[in-house]
């Protein structure tokens, strides 16, 4: 059997573990960094606890509005976060570790998706896509506004 399709992106922000999962649990705070670059969040619902509902619409730089749905499956503060994602498009599952290291935070931000030929359709976009969503959520942590 072949394991499931997945990203994994990795990133030592130089900040305390708990403020870096603060980021992820914090509704207001999570809205301003999720997604990629030039993307903006409006939050409907948002419930970072075991069974949680997150419900907000992305709203893209071209305009376009999308959708979300997700529930929090785990929330073990302040070691790891899984966030099924339900709906529009893409079925994955997001996994976010937090491990206190030598210099702040290592963040492991893993996506498994549902099946591989979702996985083939899109992994050229959400490779680089999640990468500037670890770019974002360091520019909030540092304090600044995220493009």
């Amino acid at each position: 059997m072949s394991a499931a399709p997945e990203t994994v992106h990795v990133r030592l922000l130089p900040h305390p573990r708990e403020k870096v999962f603060a980021a992820w649990t914090d509704p207001a705070t999570l809205a301003r960094w999720w997604g990629p670059k030039g993307f903006r969040n409006t939050n409907h619902r948002c419930e970072p606890a075991a069974g949680g509902a997150w419900e907000y619409t992305m709203h893209a730089p071209d305009g376009t509005d999308y959708l979300n749905k997700s529930v929090f499956v785990e929330v073990s503060r302040p070691e790891r976060i899984v966030i099924d994602h339900l709906e529009p498009m893409h079925r994955f599952w997001v996994t976010a570790t937090f491990a206190e290291k030598s210099g702040g935070t290592e963040v492991t931000f893993r996506q498994t998706f549902e099946s591989a030929e979702e996985f083939a359709r899109i992994v050229t976009f959400v490779k680089p896509a999640n990468e500037q969503n670890l770019d974002r959520l360091e520019a909030v942590l540092r304090g600044e506004s995220p493009t």
